[in-house]
């Protein structure tokens, strides 16, 4: 009797200490132990937000969900192209091409996930877990065809504007909720295929995920960290959130009760597990995490911005708050993301010693390192397919230049003044990674 007495009272302070734990549990425990983003990082996060918010305006002359600021105004003059609903027919989000010449930016942002468009929860069903292997790991399969539909209707526009600009001009995919993961897979795609683009380097291509959707696997995830940027608000509910996407937004009218069951049942997957499954999706490359609450704090703080290349804990737990959906928001995150520059640029005022020039140069040395560190600590992890040497980076880079290579002789020998695309994403799907051949199915063939 005593016995199962103490068994019992073993059990509910087991309980009890569970429950403790994920009910105090915050968003800023996700970063606690990161380093605080600098200035010159961050200061396109705003500038990007406010590209994504234009993607709704029909005149820029006369925004309405654009908050006019001092100096932030939109050149209307600068908009190349927007593309509605009508004209992608479900393909893809919405978008716009816009050139910033005070910034040497060419950027293509894509809106996020509309509640009341039937194309756009299609395009998130459109996928199974396991479903799409791609560059040696798995990503999103309605995602990844939405950037190649994508990069098809829009690759000449942007090579135009890029060679007519000049090589200074940056690259520049940006999106929110959907739309970013959209984008971090288009820049995947045109990182392994810069010729698509008229050969830009890799250096000048850069993609901001706000809010971002999980899209690819772990592997994948670390190792474009140096072009992908992801920007988090607090609590966001999407990027933490691992179940796959079709059972949230299936549910969307009762997200609350089923982010709570996903969270409880996810506390009890062991994190060896979740670093081992391949299929696991995650949100894409390096975290911006804006945090601005605190536990047990009544109110918003001033908000400040942590980053870094997270392997293991990376966003793994949802939160159980209020603020959960509410942090999900576009303009929300625009209105943090200008208060948190605000207050890094006055501390940075305050504090420099040294030229501009060589902080960036520091900083691009750091940035370098904290990359190589996370793809050494995903192979400690045993995460399958992390790879770490620049010996495989380079062979990498060789295979695609000889794949594109004989992609533009094909299509020069077949008379046509394009290359093939649908032979080089075959190729591309067809990789050799780590020694071993991953091949797609046919019922995955992005041609289909």
């Amino acid at each position: 009797m005593s016995l199962s007495c103490g068994v019992e009272c073993v059990l509910i302070l087991g309980c009890m200490r569970w429950a403790w734990k994920r009910c105090t549990y915050v968003g800023s425990d996700d970063s606690a132990t990161w380093p605080n983003a600098t200035a010159d990082d961050f200061e396109p996060v705003p500038r990007i937000c406010r590209l994504i918010l234009a993607v709704n305006e029909p005149d820029l002359r006369n925004p309405q969900f654009i908050t006019p600021r001092s100096g932030h105004r939109l050149n209307p003059d600068c908009r190349i192209k927007r593309v509605t609903y009508e004209q992608t027919q479900g393909r893809s989000p919405p978008y716009i091409i816009y050139i910033d010449h005070e910034h040497r930016e060419i950027v293509l942002a894509i809106r996020g996930l509309n509640l009341v468009k039937e194309s756009d929860y299609k395009l998130l069903l459109d996928n199974r877990i396991g479903m799409q292997m791609f560059d040696g790991g798995y990503v999103h399969h309605g995602l990844l065809k939405s950037a190649i539909w994508l990069l098809n209707e829009e690759s000449e526009t942007l090579k135009r504007l890029w060679v007519e600009n000049g090589s200074e001009y940056r690259m520049v995919f940006a999106g929110h909720s959907l739309g970013s993961g959209v984008a971090a897979l288009l820049t995947v795609i045109v990182v392994n295929h810069r010729d698509r683009l008229g050969g830009i380097p890799r250096s000048k291509v850069q993609c901001y995920a706000i809010a971002p959707a999980r899209c690819m696997s772990l592997n994948l995830a670390v190792k474009y960290a140096d072009v992908i940027q992801s920007i988090i608000l607090q609590d966001d509910f999407l990027p933490r959130t691992a179940t796959p996407l079709e059972d949230i937004f299936k549910s969307v009218f009762c997200l609350p009760c089923l982010l709570f069951l996903v969270c409880l049942r996810d506390t009890f997957i062991p994190e060896g597990r979740k670093l081992r499954d391949p299929r696991r999706l995650y949100a894409p490359g390096r975290m911006y995490h804006i945090v601005e609450r605190k536990f047990c704090r009544c109110g918003r703080f001033p908000p400040e911005v942590r980053t870094a290349i997270p392997v293991d804990g990376r966003f793994e737990h949802i939160v159980l708050s209020c603020n959960a959906t509410s942090d999900h928001g576009l303009i929300w995150i625009e209105r943090e993301a200008e208060k948190a520059l605000g207050i890094m640029k006055e501390s940075h005022s305050d504090t420099i010693t040294t030229p501009p020039k060589v902080q960036k140069l520091e900083r691009l040395q750091t940035f370098e390192k904290e990359h190589k560190d996370a793809l050494e600590r995903a192979v400690s992890l045993n995460v399958p397919h992390a790879a770490t040497s620049d010996s495989d980076e380079e062979r990498h880079d060789d295979q695609n230049t000889s794949q594109n290579e004989n992609s533009a002789e094909t299509s020069m020998e077949s008379g046509q003044g394009r290359t093939n695309w649908n032979e080089v994403i075959e190729k591309l799907y067809k990789k050799k990674v780590s020694g071993s051949v991953q091949q797609t199915s046919d019922t995955n063939d992005p041609k289909q």
